[in-house]
């Protein structure tokens, strides 16, 4: 499943871009990293909100393809919880329930620095599993 998805996050643009990399995976549980870098951040210096929901966005994705396979968003929400500043930023998603028309996952981000793991922000995905011949558009 590792390899599988490490595979898949290369074939997204935005995910190369950004420097997302697939950490761990298991049944339900996915873990994602991303180092700081200043074209990351907004104005103050903090990561951009924009970024910390698509690491959010992505992990729990990828949580959910471990138990369904190809899946789209239909619903992302993120709740911010303190200044996103670290070295590196880890992105911890899980699927809470899993049926045959929607994966309900959590996840949660936090800021590496120093050694020390600070929570940053959480968030919750709603996703729906497609066909794997849906045609991209």
């Amino acid at each position: 499943m590792l390899a599988t998805l490490q595979q898949i996050n290369q074939t997204a643009a935005f995910n190369r871009w950004a420097g997302f990399e697939v950490l761990r995976a298991s049944d339900g549980q996915v873990e994602l990293a991303m180092p700081w870098r200043d074209e990351l951040g907004q104005y103050a210096g903090f990561l951009h909100a924009g970024v910390s929901a698509a690491l959010l966005d992505t992990v729990c994705g990828f949580a959910a393809a471990t138990v369904a396979g190809r899946v789209l968003a239909s619903h992302v929400s993120m709740n911010c919880v303190a200044p996103a500043v670290g070295q590196r930023f880890v992105a911890v998603g899980t699927v809470v329930k899993a049926g045959k028309r929607q994966v309900f996952t959590s996840a949660e981000l936090y800021a590496e620095q120093d050694g020390a793991r600070k929570l940053v922000a959480t968030g919750t995905a709603i996703l729906v599993p497609v066909e794997e011949g849906a045609a991209r558009g």
